[in-house]
């Protein structure tokens, strides 16, 4: 598979334009909740129409060919609506966005045992949460701590607070 030539494309765009590496950062953000977006929006409506055991086929990838390109296809369609771009640009941007998230939704869901989840709840609403949760996990392993930079360190007691209240220094 020849890997699209859009990566340079964004740098140069980035420089001319003056954007620095954080607000890039923040485009791909951007791109990636859209595309994370666009594929819960048609894996629910799999799911609401009762094709609860295609879409766990799809995210388990054991899906027929045939179905796993219908929902690419509408995927794929969705996402270009919500970019609002046009012709070999919302294209490219598709051809190389959508693989991505896809594969980091499969990742999560077979390491997190969410599939297995999903596909023992045979009800609609169950499988709809389920899906949520799905969403999220992706979310948090497609943009680990957006911004900050701040990690949780476990096992260490917090430092007190300056000022009268909190013990340090006046």
């Amino acid at each position: 598979m020849k890997t699209p030539a859009l990566f340079p494309l964004v740098a140069r765009a980035a420089r001319r334009t003056g954007l620095t590496a954080w607000q890039t950062g923040r485009l791909f953000r951007q791109l990636a909740a859209r595309a994370l977006d666009a594929v819960q929006d048609v894996l629910r409506a799999e799911v609401e129409k009762g094709n609860l055991k295609l879409v766990a086929d799809f995210l388990s990838n054991k899906a027929v060919p045939a179905a796993r390109v219908l929902l690419l296809e509408r995927m794929s369609v969705r996402l270009l609506a919500r970019l609002g771009l046009r012709g070999a640009l919302a294209s490219n941007v598709v051809g190389w966005v959508l693989p991505f998230v896809l594969e980091k939704l499969v990742v999560v869901a077979l390491k997190s045992g969410l599939l297995d989840k999903l596909k023992a709840n045979p009800t609609v609403g169950e499988a709809l949460g389920r899906l949520d949760e799905l969403r999220l996990a992706a979310w948090h392993v497609l943009v680990p701590d957006p911004g900050s930079g701040a990690e949780l360190v476990a096992g260490e007691a917090p430092a007190p607070l300056p000022g009268p209240t909190g013990g340090g220094p006046a």
